[in-house]
């Protein structure tokens, strides 16, 4: 039986032969390529929630209530998001793409956790945290702000004094009453305002899949790191690849929705594997 290093050792291997015979890939990634930047992911190994699924867009839009549970919880949870740096694997799949050997990298995350880290070829599936738009008028904002206009609004609000869990979205477990908060709206239209990010029960910009589609389609091979691929928006690409007979693997911990798809599973910590991958390609990446 091999050892859990031996083990990581042979998905590495297994890693670096399939991105070798399949050199330009789509690469898609889930929360699991940022816990090891503190932030933590949605789902468990077997693709159950964690903690109860974040805010729906429709409930987001409707109710104050909603708004302003989200804005007063975020006052708590934004800066680990806000503070995060790459983490190992993140700047391998930088180096990778500087080796040529990425057509693009999806990434189903909104942390820019990538784009911190070098990659270029980059699409924000769901979008950005770190941006606040009003819903009326389009109106932008950098996060920090929107958060400073909200202390402003509340100078008697305060988050715990104890550590709470954040979530991968920038919010924060805790409750308190919220009826009292005052959520900021637009400036110029008294809109709402919004994260740039696409939430549950919204859909993806049709530009922006029909961008990723096409990129797919011109790759040899499909990588999927750290995403368990329960949501549609990220599934259907291992769908249309697999339609196009364009050859997939998984680097992740736990099932996914897509294992039936694949042509390899690597079931491991997700740094460590590529760790061992980068060093079998010959890529630099610290």
């Amino acid at each position: 039986m091999l050892s859990y290093t031996e083990q990581q050792q042979t998905l590495g291997e297994q890693l670096a032969a399939f991105i070798q015979q399949h050199p330009r890939l789509f690469i898609l990634t889930g929360a699991g390529i940022s816990t090891d930047s503190g932030i933590p992911s949605y789902r468990d190994s077997t693709g159950a929630w964690r903690s109860p699924p974040p805010v729906l867009h429709q409930e987001y839009m409707k109710q104050l209530a909603v708004r302003q549970r989200y804005w007063g919880r975020s006052l708590a949870g934004w800066h680990t998001m806000r503070d995060a740096q790459p983490n190992t694997g993140h700047r391998i799949l930088a180096a990778m793409e500087s080796a040529g050997l990425v057509e693009l990298l999806v990434t189903q995350n909104v942390d820019r956790l990538h784009q911190k880290a070098g990659s270029e070829r980059v699409i924000d599936l769901h979008g950005r945290a770190d941006i606040v738009a009003c819903m009326e008028c389009n109106f932008e904002v950098d996060r920090d702000q929107m958060h400073h206009w909200c202390r402003e609004l509340n100078p008697d609000f305060s988050t715990p004094r104890f550590t709470v869990a954040t979530r991968p979205d920038g919010d924060s477990d805790f409750e308190t009453d919220f009826s009292a908060f005052n959520v900021p709206t637009c400036p110029h239209c008294q809109g709402i305002m919004k994260a740039r990010v696409v939430y549950y029960g919204d859909n993806v910009p049709k530009e922006t899949v029909y961008g990723a589609i096409d990129a797919l389609e011109r790759s040899r091979g499909m990588l999927s790191i750290g995403s368990s691929l329960q949501v549609f928006s990220g599934f259907r690409f291992n769908r249309h690849a697999a339609s196009k007979n364009i050859p997939q693997v998984a680097l992740t911990e736990g099932i996914t929705r897509a294992d039936e798809l694949l042509q390899l599973k690597l079931d491991g910590p997700i740094a460590p594997v590529l760790k061992v991958c980068a060093g079998r390609l010959g890529i630099d990446w610290n």
